[in-house]
């Protein structure tokens, strides 16, 4: 009996990254001769860019390579949808190809493209999601590793079982690929799915480079679009928040209704905390606004949902 050798597809999301892609290419398809000169993989394996709408040279670079090479291939959606959407056309793309394991990993190679070998490793001894996870956030500026650090700290209070300090950079199993194409949200939160769907899974450690070129796409308001996303579509705990909420501020009003009462009924005192009363005031407006707030946030989740459009448009695709 041969021994199983996977083919492998490599998922590179992309977004006017003119600056990485040769160069990214060329590290990647090493490390798939690599791999399959050690009969790790099959030497069908290949890399998948997906090019978020750049208006930089991205997908004309990635157009040569795939001339040059066909184990590049590649797609181009017709405008920018967002690194979510990309890595799940990336997924959906290498599936249709034809995959038995699939690793995403970030145009500008900052995490350590080495460590798909332990990825395949894992995968070939039985894992169908292998996590990477990062050792340290030593090249983040402070804001950002806090934000980071509360981000997961915070998802996992809310009931989404999400490593600390693990990104997209991942390996999936053709099973999980499978799995994932049963869920038909448009927002369909990568890092949430693949740790709550129950396959079996493995973590491997791996250390974070400086960035080779370029800068980096994900600025706060990404960062923050993605965190609302990723806590509205796998936790309902926020709703119960406001209902808790919604009691107590009812309990405590409710004793400030008996205690004017009292006053003005048995001590013939008509209350004069104007300033007590502007205070709470506020108190309890802020509360419902921002309760408003998070339940506008699950009504707008249903909005794009129920309108049902597309997670993103292709325009061209190289196979």
């Amino acid at each position: 009996m041969s021994e199983f050798k996977p083919i492998l597809a490599i998922v590179i999301p992309c977004f006017n990254e003119e600056l990485c892609v040769n160069s990214t290419a060329e590290k990647l398809l090493e490390i798939l001769r690599i791999l399959s000169d050690k009969n790790k993989i099959s030497e069908k394996s290949y890399l998948y860019f997906v090019d978020d709408g750049s208006t930089d040279k991205t997908w004309q670079i990635i157009e040569e390579l795939h001339n040059a090479n066909p184990l590049v291939k590649g797609l181009k959606f017709i405008r920018n949808f967002g690194n979510q959407k990309a890595l799940i056309a990336g997924y959906e793309g290498v599936r249709d190809i034809g995959c038995d394991c699939a690793v995403s990993i970030d145009a500008d190679l900052q995490q350590d493209e080495f460590a798909i070998e332990t990825f395949v490793d894992k995968f070939t001894s039985g894992a169908d999601i292998v996590s990477g996870i990062r050792n340290s956030r030593d090249t983040d500026t402070f804001f950002k590793k806090t934000s980071a650090v509360m981000f997961y700290k915070l998802m996992n209070m809310l009931g989404a079982k999400i490593p600390l300090n693990h990104s997209d950079y991942r390996l999936v199993s053709k099973r999980a690929l499978d799995i994932m194409e049963m869920y038909p949200e448009k927002y369909l939160f990568l890092r949430g799915f693949f740790n709550d769907v129950g396959l079996k899974t493995e973590y491997v450690n791996f250390d974070v480079k400086p960035r080779m070129a370029g800068e980096s796409k994900f600025n706060f308001v990404k960062l923050m679009g993605l965190a609302l996303n990723g806590i509205t579509s796998f936790s309902v705990v926020p709703l119960r928040i406001v209902s808790i909420l919604g009691f107590i501020m009812a309990f405590v009003s409710f004793l400030i209704g008996l205690e004017t009462i009292f006053e003005k009924i048995f001590l013939h005192n008509t209350p004069n905390g104007w300033a007590t009363t502007i205070l709470l005031l506020c108190f309890f407006g802020g509360i419902q606004i921002c309760c408003l707030g998070v339940i506008g946030e699950y009504v707008g989740q249903v909005y794009r949902e129920v309108k049902a459009r597309p997670r993103y448009i292709k325009e061209t695709e190289l196979k």
